[in-house]
């Protein structure tokens, strides 16, 4: 049998023996592709978030000064005497949140569905004004609240009118017709700052939900409570959830609010650590202040987690 001849300049088919081309390489490139995208955001999150966090820690169980030096030690009971010193700000501090937070959902929900259902043309810029106070620096809004909540101004006055200042001071909330430097005027500066926090999720959860659920309802004859009540405030819940986070978890820590529109006796935690490590120079006790902290609210935020019922976070 003759072989047959190949034209000149005609590829030459493979050999038999050769290896052909190796299928499985491109694929195991493609299932690395993703890890390669992680790995600058895993770098980020290692760099200024891990290795900061475990230098605390160790800050935490050391003991000295700072002509002497800090050595660590494992001395644990710095915790112990952090918090029997301090568990009234600590009380404060979750108690403004909680409440800042509070009103925040109460505030926030009605203009969320507001700009989700019913703006139409003007979404837009509804939403525009809603990150309108990020333009500006969060120090300038805050001290704007001074001048808001001023003795003798127009808000006081109001409320002093409407007989709310009775009210508040029968709380302890406010001392007289007095705002400014009592607790009232903290959470105030709390609520203000942290409120577009809760509408961006409440927004974006709200939006999603499918209009024929509405009009479903209308068609069984359902009131517009009844339908709020049992449509869409469940089905908004991971917007919920994701807007308590958000504005908790920051207010908690805060200590602008407290520090320009309150007084030493609405003072929280986070003015406490940040006094700990600029001004009485005690790393170990503000360091471990903030892991106190830490823990308290990751503990509060597992618990909300698990009885909100919801894994599908905004």
């Amino acid at each position: 049998m003759t072989a047959t001849a190949v034209p000149p300049g005609a590829p030459t088919p493979p050999s038999a023996a050769e290896p052909g081309p190796t299928v499985g390489k491109p694929a195991a490139r493609r299932r690395l592709v993703p890890y390669w995208l992680l790995l600058p955001g895993i770098l980020w999150l290692l760099v200024f978030f891990a290795l900061p966090m475990v230098y605390q820690a160790s800050t935490s169980v050391q003991t000295g000064s700072l002509e002497e030096g800090f050595q660590v030690t494992w001395h644990f009971p710095t915790y112990w005497d952090a918090l029997r010193e301090y568990y009234p700000q600590f009380v404060r501090s979750l108690l403004y949140a909680g409440t800042a937070t509070l009103l925040c959902l109460l505030l926030g929900y009605p203009l969320a569905y507001l700009i989700a259902f019913r703006a139409g043309r003007w979404r837009h810029l509804l939403l525009v004004l809603v990150i309108a106070p990020f333009f500006t620096s969060f120090l300038i809004r805050t001290l704007a609240w001074k001048t808001i909540l001023a003795d003798g101004g127009a808000v006081v006055g109001v409320l002093d009118t409407l007989h709310v200042l009775d009210v508040t001071s029968w709380l302890g909330w406010t001392e007289g017709n007095r705002v400014l430097a009592t607790p009232m005027a903290v959470v105030c500066g709390l609520t203000y700052n942290f409120l577009p926090f809760m509408i961006l999720p409440l927004y974006t959860s709200l939006e999603r939900i499918d209009g024929r659920l509405h009009e479903a309802a209308g068609d069984l004859y359902a009131r517009p409570l009844t339908t709020l009540r049992t449509v869409t405030f469940p089905l908004s819940m991971p917007g919920v959830v994701s807007g308590t986070l958000l504005t908790f978890i920051p207010a908690s820590g805060d200590y602008v609010n407290a520090e320009l529109l309150g007084s030493t006796d609405t003072k929280m935690v986070g003015n406490v650590i940040q006094t700990q490590f600029l001004r009485v120079l005690d790393y170990p006790t503000a360091a471990a202040l903030s892991f106190i902290l830490m823990a308290v609210v990751l503990l509060m935020v597992t618990f909300y987690i698990r009885r909100a019922g919801t894994e599908d976070l905004v």
